[in-house]
């Protein structure tokens, strides 16, 4: 029979390695939240920026619009827009080419309308951002 003595000097060091244990795995854990946590945020911060660049996008199509069918310029080849508010910070480009057709005895005009907004250092960039709208007028 072993004495009990013995038995607490052989346990002496169990809770401390327990101890040590615990610690490693809850700050490993600790780390991987952090990790998670900062990927979440990029992720939410790219898809805000992502809707605006959308919504810069589309106030290039209504440029390009406005220009075709109200100001009488007709169409710009290409042009930059420039944007107020929050979308100063996106380049859009609007271009815009021409087809004319015949319609039943009627000349038919067909004015094919691009706008890109970006955002960010370019293409492969962790903040890039980048839409693309077509649009078509007939007059």
């Amino acid at each position: 029979m072993i004495a009990k003595n013995t038995i607490r000097r052989l346990q002496r060091g169990f809770s401390l390695i327990t101890a040590i244990f615990l610690l490693v795995v809850l700050s490993a854990l600790g780390t991987m939240m952090l990790t998670f946590f900062t990927a979440q945020q990029q992720s939410s911060a790219l898809d805000i920026m992502g809707t605006r660049a959308y919504q810069a996008a589309r106030a290039g199509i209504d440029w390009g619009a406005f220009q075709v069918l109200q100001s009488g310029v007709g169409c710009v080849p290409s042009s930059n827009v420039t944007l107020g508010g929050t979308l100063t910070s996106f380049n859009v480009v609007v271009t815009c080419s021409t087809n004319s057709y015949t319609e039943g005895g009627s000349p038919v005009t067909v004015y094919s309308i691009t706008s890109t907004a970006t955002y960010g250092g370019g293409a492969g960039q962790a903040d890039y951002v980048e839409r693309v709208i077509d649009a078509t007028i007939a007059r």
